[in-house]
């Protein structure tokens, strides 16, 4: 799939993808063009500093969305504790206290399976490492919808649990570290022609 095809990410981990989520980002260059999504579970009583550590990560605008707000490029959007984050098939977020999914709000799941309604074969998923079987589910909706799809490798995740879990749904596009898969990410956004050079 080349870049241009892709409109937007959707990124989703648990425990021990923090440091996977970071080298993602710090792979993307500050003139990237797409909006990408994040979904880390995390504990629903404590505030969440997850924007200002992903956000020293990368030069692109990251925070966290607001209900109803549209989805714009270059952003980077990390889902609140406490709240489902859906993409709306308008291309704008939805916030969510329907019930967690797996024992997570946010659920990756959720948020992947409804990215995969509104963007169909324009959406890339990536399930990072954790230790539940969220994300597993959305990504082969992703898969199912003709979108690409993204995983850590279980064998240098720091917990396996979540990216094995994706791979028995489904093969996915692409397994590899996470240190890979940032620069596979970048060159979603980049022109064709520049890809074809490379």
């Amino acid at each position: 799939m080349s870049g241009g095809e892709i409109e937007m990410i959707v990124i989703g981990g648990s425990a021990g993808a923090l440091d996977a989520v970071g080298a993602l980002l710090s792979a993307l260059p500050p003139a990237f063009a797409l909006p990408v999504a994040v979904i880390l579970h995390l504990p629903p009583t404590q505030p969440s500093r997850l924007v200002e550590v992903l956000g020293a990560k990368t030069r692109l605008v990251t925070r966290e969305p607001d209900d109803k707000e549209p989805i714009v490029p270059g952003t980077i959007y990390v889902g609140p504790p406490n709240y489902h984050l859906l993409v709306e098939r308008r291309r704008a977020f939805a916030l969510s206290v329907d019930p967690p999914v797996l024992f997570s709000r946010p659920s990756i799941d959720v948020l992947f399976e409804s990215a995969a309604e509104a963007y169909g074969p324009r959406l890339a998923g990536v399930v990072l490492s954790g230790a539940s079987e969220d994300g597993a589910r959305g990504l082969a909706r992703v898969r199912r919808g003709g979108g690409l799809t993204l995983v850590e490798s279980p064998a240098t995740a720091a917990v396996p649990v979540m990216p094995r879990a994706a791979l028995q749904l489904g093969p996915a596009d692409h397994v590899a570290p996470a240190a890979a898969l940032g620069p596979l990410l970048a060159r979603l956004a980049a022109p064709a022609d520049s890809q074809e050079a490379r």
